[in-house]
């Protein structure tokens, strides 16, 4: 049984928040601090944690989630490397510090279990924690898409590497957790038409002025105005989820976190916020097999 069985773990009242898709966030306590589910990944334990559980870190977190499963984590590098848990050492408590040691874990940024009970984790302060599940096969992943990540087009890597090993597309559920939102992420307009262009046909791909001008068009832009001269507002997940788009993944199958990390103090750290080295974790726990024992 996890932790998230017992009565140190409960639901907040009033605490669900039911997106136009239908999909339902729901806020979880355990010992009265808050994380956060996505109902799309009902199928396996997972949680988008907050700043009141640091500084925990997934061997913690993971007792929460599901005693005994493995523990697995990066070093995150802000690229496109997505690994998965057999070419990787799960961490124990025995791991030497993350503060002290980081260069003890592979450098990457995306990971994708191969066998049951294996919980993967990564960290964020804005970038997006992106947790995918197969709801035939419970392999499950777990993803930092940071600008730069999603530049590079980390989400369809990790799609890729899913159903290289028996997924099927229509099959996952993709969760993007709480992160900053467009309205307040301020960039350059040369970085957002670089992500624009993973989604741009070749034809509007000439210029970056004819990149923002094919976002701007879309139904639902991932760019707005900003005041400042050279600069433009950026939603990084819904340029994830265009490009998962492009996979020919639906929209039905991706729900986006109504969460900002920069706008809501209480909860989230944010770097652009504070400038502070601090993170959240975010983690899914794969399933099929039996319940490992806690020993």
């Amino acid at each position: 049984m996890s932790l998230a069985d017992d009565d140190r773990s409960t639901n907040f009242r009033d605490s669900e928040s039911v997106g136009p898709d239908g999909v339902t966030w729901q806020w979880q306590s355990w010992e009265g601090l808050p994380y956060l589910t996505c109902s799309l990944l009902s199928m396996c334990s997972h949680g988008f944690f907050t700043q009141d559980f640091s500084p925990r870190g997934p061997i913690d977190l993971t007792e929460i989630l599901s005693p005994g499963a493995l523990v697995y984590r990066l070093q995150q590098v802000h690229g496109n490397a997505v690994l998965n848990t057999g070419v990787v050492l799960p961490v124990s408590p025995s791991s030497p510090d993350p503060e002290t040691a980081a260069e003890s874990y592979a450098e990457a940024d995306g990971l994708v279990t191969q066998g049951p009970f294996e919980a993967v984790w990564v960290c964020s302060a804005d970038c997006v924690p992106v947790l995918i599940a197969d709801d035939r096969t419970l392999q499950v992943a777990a993803v930092h898409a940071g600008w730069r990540g999603t530049a590079a087009k980390i989400l369809p890597e990790a799609i890729a590497q899913l159903v290289a090993q028996g997924s099927k597309r229509e099959n996952l559920r993709i969760a993007m957790g709480p992160a900053i939102a467009g309205e307040v992420y301020q960039v350059s307009v040369e970085v957002a038409a670089e992500l624009g262009a993973t989604v741009a046909p070749e034809a509007a791909v000439s210029t970056a002025a004819d990149i923002l001008e094919f976002l701007h068009q879309l139904p639902e832009t991932p760019v707005f105005a900003d005041p400042e001269p050279g600069k433009v507002r950026l939603d990084v997940r819904r340029l994830n989820a265009l490009q998962l788009q492009q996979l020919g993944i639906s929209l039905s199958q991706v729900a986006i976190a109504p969460y900002c990390t920069y706008s809501d103090s209480a909860r989230f750290f944010s770097y652009r916020r504070d400038r502070l080295k601090k993170v959240q974790w975010s983690g899914i726990v794969s399933g099929g097999g039996t319940s490992p024992s806690r020993g």
